[in-house]
């Protein structure tokens, strides 16, 4: 897999506390700041996106998903039982 080629900027300004904060999470992260910064917008603007109530698909793509949903359910008796035994909190 060839690595993706990171040719843009994005400049912002922070106050000390929030700069310390964004550090702090870094370091336990294990993560450069400019890594978990990046990382984390990219986060969040994927949670924000796949919110959208209309998404805009090419056929292929279009075809591709619906396929999917058109696939028979397939039943996992493990999984099944899982989900209905009582979690580990309500125990």
């Amino acid at each position: 897999m060839a690595l993706a080629v990171k040719d843009e900027r994005i400049a912002f300004r922070a106050t000390k506390e929030q700069k310390a904060l964004i550090e702090r999470g870094a370091s336990v992260r294990g993560q450069k700041v400019t890594e978990f910064v990046i990382s984390s917008a990219q986060e969040k603007a994927e949670m924000i996106l796949a919110d959208q109530k209309e998404f805009v698909l090419s056929t292929d793509r279009w075809n591709a998903f619906v396929s999917v949903l058109d696939r028979p359910v397939n039943r996992h008796e493990r999984l099944a039982r899982l989900m209905s035994e009582p979690s580990v909190l309500e125990r």
